[in-house]
Order: structure tokens, then sequence, then C-alpha cells
């Protein structure tokens, strides 16, 4: 069953019949509804809408740049994810005299890496939070020594491994202190995982969902488990935002949250199990409202499975061992791609 874009084509219905009209940064104008939740069990299939197409490897390539702790375009333009080159080319106008087009500055981006460098750039955005949070400035004998840094997410890792129980399973992107910094604030702002025991009927059925020779039928025992490395524990994932641009940048969102769940699921051994969304100001931008009710006459088809992650972990190497090409579905149906302009 394909809850998933049911709800969605729910809170399409919702910004359509009860939102109301709000100026926005962009110029652009919303129609926007207040506080909604969006909530999706990881057993009933890979979160991937099916009532239009999505671009998985997008999706994909911009989480690995977020993990890497990047925060240059040129990762992403390099692996053809172009999501972010408007909110770069708007930085880069904003401090530049005699501006090239914006071809000229993705080329440029593509070709010369000592311009990237400094082009590309978009300040202390998710990368930066998620790996490199400023704490503090080291100071010793009236000398400015060094920064500092927070790795959050090892942190995470760690803290999963060493203390599942804890309410403290937290990562953060809003950095009061360095938003003025960032070409767009996060919109997606903090995540927060929770842990649980698997039931021995769970272990059962997880051991056999994975088809292998080596379980059968029969009762497993306290060894198979120990020996084969079955799960003890399932994981969830909730995370916050305060800007929901439905049509274009939530979908997205799901899915990307989804796969942030199952890579961390992968390095500490858990079950991915539940994954909830938080949403603040939830909008619709004026130049997508006919995509949006297109999109309301699209019947949900069966979601996909996320294919078995590579059996390497990646913290150990600072995330950069994954590539793109590691994340394939499983017979992924939709409907075509419904096209909407992005608004900067």
């Amino acid at each position: 069953m394909n809850s998933l874009d049911r709800q969605y084509q729910s809170l399409l219905q919702d910004i359509l019949d009860n939102g109301v009209k709000k100026e926005d940064r962009t110029g652009t104008g919303t129609r926007s509804v207040f506080g909604r939740q969006i909530r999706h069990k990881m057993s009933e299939g890979f979160p991937l809408l099916t009532t239009k197409k999505m671009a998985f490897k997008t999706m994909v390539t911009e989480l690995l740049w977020f993990l890497r702790g990047d925060t240059n375009i040129k990762y992403l333009v390099d692996n053809g994810c172009n999501i972010w080159n408007g909110d770069a080319y708007k930085r880069y106008k904003e401090t530049t005299k005699n501006p090239v087009s914006i071809m000229s500055f993705i080329d440029t981006i593509k070709n010369d890496s000592l311009r990237a460098k400094k082009w590309g750039e978009l300040g202390p955005i998710y990368g930066t939070q998620w790996r490199k949070w400023k704490q503090k400035d080291v100071v010793e004998w009236g000398y400015k020594e060094g920064e500092v840094l927070i790795d959050q997410i090892a942190n995470l890792i760690n803290n999963l491994k060493t203390n599942p129980d804890s309410r403290r399973l937290m990562v953060n992107a809003w950095n009061v202190g360095e938003l003025d910094q960032m070409t767009l604030p996060p919109c997606h702002y903090g995540f927060q995982v929770y842990t649980r025991e698997l039931s021995n009927d769970e272990r059962i059925d997880y051991a056999l969902s994975k088809n292998d020779f080596r379980f059968t039928d029969a009762i497993i025992n306290q060894e198979d488990y120990e020996k084969y490395n079955i799960p003890t524990r399932a994981i969830s994932l909730m995370w916050n935002q305060r800007s929901v641009d439905t049509f274009l940048g939530l979908p997205f969102n799901i899915a990307s949250y989804g796969l942030l769940l199952e890579i961390i699921a992968k390095e500490v051994n858990m079950i991915p199990d539940e994954l909830i969304g938080n949403l603040g100001d939830v909008h619709l931008y004026s130049n997508h409202i006919e995509q949006a009710k297109e999109q309301l006459t699209r019947e949900p088809m069966k979601l996909t499975k996320l294919n078995e992650l590579p059996n390497y972990l990646c913290m150990k190497d600072d995330w950069e061992c994954y590539k793109p090409s590691d994340f394939t579905l499983d017979n992924y149906q939709s409907h075509p791609t419904i096209k909407a302009p992005l608004s900067n």
C-alpha cells in the first residue's frame, strides 16, 4: 500500500483549500498553511513519490554532499546535480561587478578549480553545520590558537552505538551565529533519531525477509542472531522544516531523509522503522498551482524498494567512500515528470 503519495496529495489539497496568500523573499507569492506532518513506515517501501517522476540521483548526490561536509557546488555540478546552481549564481552576482551569464558561470565551476573554489562557495550551510559546527575559538595566554569544530554526524553515530536510548540523538543546522554568512538559511533545520529494541518475532521476520539460504522457516536460535549479525534495534528519524516548497522541495526532502535513515541504520546495524517530517510554513508557490492540481489527478503506484547498500561503513572514511552510483532502486515506477520553475 502506498499511503505516502496519498498523504502528499492530501497536503496539496489542504493548501489549495485552506491556504492563505503570503508574500515571500523571491517575490513569487505563495499559498500557505502552517504546522503539518508526514509519517511513513519504511517497511512499506522507499519514500519516493510515484505521482510524478523523481530525480533520484540528484537527491542522492545532494545528501552525500551534505554528509561530506561540503558547501561548494563543484561536487554537485561534477555529478550532474544542479539544484543549488541558482543560489550560487545569485551570490556570485551580488559580489561581482561584471558577472558572466549563468551558463558561463557553471562552465567555470566545472573547469576552473581556482575560480570554482571562490565562486561555488555557499557559506556555512548544511554540510558545515552537520560536520564542522564551530563551537568557539581556543585562546591560550591571550593568543588565538584555532577553532573547535564539532562533527555532529560522527557524534550521532557514536552515541547510537554506545547509548541508543538517549533522548539527545540530534543534529542541528540552525546556527544562529552564522545565518548571515549563509547563501540560504536551512529550510530543514534539524533532525532527531529514536531507537527501540526489536521483538524476537521482528528479528525473525527480518532474517527471513533477506531471502538468505542460511535462514529457513525453522526457529532461528540465539547463535544465528549473533553469527549473522541480525539487528537488535529499529531506528526512526524525525526532521523539522521551517519552510516547505511543497511541490518541488518536499518530495526531495522526504526521500533524502528516508535515504539518510537507511544510511545511518546501515552504519549502526539497525532496521529503518519510521520516517516523520514536522513541517512549518507549508506552501505552494503561485506558479505551482496548476502543477499541483495535475498531480492530484494521478493514482499512486506501488512504492519502490532501495537495493542493498554496499557492505562498507563510510564514517571512518569521512563519508567520502559513498558514490551516487552506490544507491539504486528496485523497479521504480511513476507517472511522468511535471515541470515547474524554481524560485531563488
